[in-house]
């Protein structure tokens, strides 16, 4: 892995994380779904990875690399600040612009109804699954294998649950279990173009390092206020999302110290 430039290693780290997408939407295929409770603990636990990696695996790499920047002791805080909000201001905008559907809420954005309904709900996990991507890039960009791995491994077990989600509600809308898993896996595949670019912007100027971490940081963390935190409250089961949530970050903090 030593060999591989940090170009490639986003590539290849933001791939395997996506591909997970499919690897969790396997049961659809051979019948057995799960109960929504057990689906809403898997999406806590999502949106706990997620929560420790925005924080663990970028805020604060993003103000170490900050701090050597610049002079005044307040900078480096304040141009992570600014990046994380400017990530949930980016991700906010695409939720407005792109015609999209969620599973839970519905049609969201400009009105589309030329468009059809499968790639309604593939824009929505489309505008989800992108950051995710941009993150892991950003971490192979800047620290090479050893910052890229705890996010890859992170996110590509958070991408299992959200598979597994896209795919049974497909089914619920009249799709076959085959169709409805080959665009659960559709989905995930925008990840290794988000990691291409993370890596690539971070591989090209070193200064813009602190606010590409901190702006993938912010648009995972809207994602996780936004879609995930709140689909799996919509139906009850908001303690048992709570215990996946706590399950989800702790065990991204063992893996983030542990494998970083």
């Amino acid at each position: 892995m030593d060999t591989l430039s940090p170009l490639m290693l986003g590539f290849l780290g933001s791939l395997a994380a996506g591909s997970m997408t499919a690897v969790g939407a396997v049961p659809v295929l051979f019948g057995r779904i799960p109960s929504r409770a057990m689906r809403d603990l898997s999406l806590g636990f999502a949106a706990g990875v997620m929560l420790a990696a925005s924080f663990f695996s970028l805020i604060i790499p993003a103000l170490d690399a900050a701090e050597p920047q610049y002079q005044n002791s307040a900078a480096p805080a304040a141009v992570v600040c600014v990046s994380i909000l400017l990530g949930m201001g980016a991700v906010a905008w695409l939720n407005e612009r792109l015609p999209h559907e969620h599973f839970s809420t519905g049609r969201e954005g400009p009105e589309a109804a030329s468009l059809r309904r499968v790639w309604l709900f593939i824009i929505a996990i489309t505008i989800h699954n992108f950051p995710e991507g941009l993150a892991v890039g950003v971490g192979f960009g800047a620290n090479g294998f050893s910052g890229g791995m705890p996010l890859a491994l992170g996110i590509g077990l958070q991408n299992a649950p959200e598979g597994l989600a896209v795919a049974v509600a497909l089914l619920g809308e009249g799709y076959d279990k085959r169709r409805a898993w080959a665009i659960a896996a559709m989905t995930g595949m925008v990840e290794p173009v988000g990691g291409l670019i993370g890596a690539g912007i971070i591989t090209l100027s070193q200064p813009l390092l602190p606010w590409g971490l901190a702006f993938a940081a912010g648009a995972m963390l809207f994602v996780i206020s936004h879609e995930i935190i709140p689909e799996t409250h919509r139906s009850g089961h908001q303690n048992k999302a709570t215990l996946g949530l706590s399950i989800g970050l702790v065990l991204m903090l063992f893996l983030d110290v542990w494998l970083g």
